[in-house]
């Protein structure tokens, strides 16, 4: 047994079984056959996280068996990209070598890319000094020999980067490629492959479309920097700051020139389309509601899906774009969008193999 299932010789017969059963749940709202995008077999995750086992002269990786706690040594990591995977047992040696960094370390986090970048992230119950920062330094400076690496410590209300705290991906969409700027600790699409299949499918459903594009949670700017192309101007939204600036960077990095980021909530923006209250970020961007004829609405929410003043404004737009971690909270609101909308593309996406979750997308038009 393992602390996460993975088993490649069932993953077919597994995605069957969940398209299968998601098939069968969103038969009332009468969409076409859907897209199915299946994740490569093992190295999918682009981030991972281990606890550390200090054992008299050994250090080595746990994980926690979910239901029953029980703790599992972990070697290799099949799931994790394959850079983690090369990475692992040398951060431990580096470890072993360098008192100062082993000390009290308790955990290590992974974030790494597609483009070949990675940022490893130790974390302590103590705090860290000078003499950590020396150590530090000699190990990223070792590791950089092979690998495109940063290094950042972390401790109670103390986080000390060596050099930057992110790193730039490479996604490969219609045979273009675009960069992104992740920040460690901020939310990124874990499964890059499976992700390149969203960005294309959300290219393919909203293809020829006409007018403007308003995007609600953008993060990153994920999909409003491929969606770009696809309309004449894009609006998106994000209230989390670090997202905001990264957005803004892959904006910049990616030569977008129409496509602008507000930091306003959905339920903020709802307020501010609607009138209902003015927001001086709004003027501070130099952005004019006004000046967007935006027919098309992409959503991309938390688990909870749209809460009800989101939905009632996003029902109001001929075209919805709608990309769901939560196929369940996506059922829910299409029950209110099939009422004005019909399903034209839909497609199953399935970021974390061998698990029952998958992720699923809707392209609706008006009727």
């Amino acid at each position: 047994m393992s602390p996460l299932p993975y088993y490649p010789e069932q993953y077919q017969t597994q995605l069957d079984d969940k398209t299968q059963q998601r098939c069968q749940q969103f038969a009332e709202f009468s969409p076409p056959q859907p897209q199915v995008f299946a994740s490569p077999l093992k190295h999918y995750r682009m981030r991972a996280e281990f606890r550390v086992w200090h054992d008299g002269d050994d250090l080595y990786y746990i994980m926690f068996d979910q239901q029953t706690k029980q703790k599992y040594r972990v070697d290799s990591f099949p799931p994790a990209s394959a850079l983690i995977n090369e990475l692992m047992p040398k951060v431990l040696e580096q470890l072993k070598q360098r008192p100062r960094l082993r000390n009290k370390v308790f955990q290590i986090d992974y974030l790494s890319t597609l483009s070949g970048q990675v940022i490893i992230s130790l974390l302590y119950h103590r705090q860290l000094d000078d003499e950590w920062q020396a150590q530090a330094e000699a190990m990223r400076d070792e590791l950089r020999q092979d690998y495109d690496v940063q290094l950042i410590g972390r401790a109670r209300k103390q986080k000390w980067c060596l050099d930057q705290d992110w790193v730039e991906e490479a996604l490969t969409v219609n045979g273009n490629t675009l960069y992104y700027k992740q920040i460690e600790n901020s939310f990124t699409q874990p499964n890059a492959v499976v992700n390149q299949h969203m960005l294309e499918w959300a290219l393919q459903a909203t293809a020829h479309s006409e007018g403007d594009l308003l995007e609600l949670y953008c993060g990153n700017g994920n999909f409003s920097i491929a969606l770009a192309q696809n309309f004449d101007k894009v609006l998106a939204t994000e209230i989390a700051k670090p997202s905001v600036d990264s957005a803004q960077y892959n904006i910049e990095k990616n030569g977008v020139d129409n496509l602008k980021i507000l930091r306003l909530s959905a339920e903020e923006f709802t307020q501010a389309i609607n009138g209902e209250r003015s927001f001086r970020r709004l003027e501070q961007a130099g952005i004019d509601l006004a000046d967007y004829q935006c027919n098309t609405i992409f959503v991309d929410p938390p688990r909870a899906g749209l809460d009800q003043a989101t939905l009632d404004m996003v029902q109001g737009y001929d075209n919805i774009l709608y990309v769901s971690c939560n196929p369940d909270t996506l059922f829910d609101n299409l029950k209110q969008l099939t009422d004005t909308h019909v399903i034209e593309h839909w497609a199953l996406f399935d970021q974390f193999p061998y698990t029952h979750h998958m992720e699923a997308g809707v392209y609706l038009r008006r009727k």
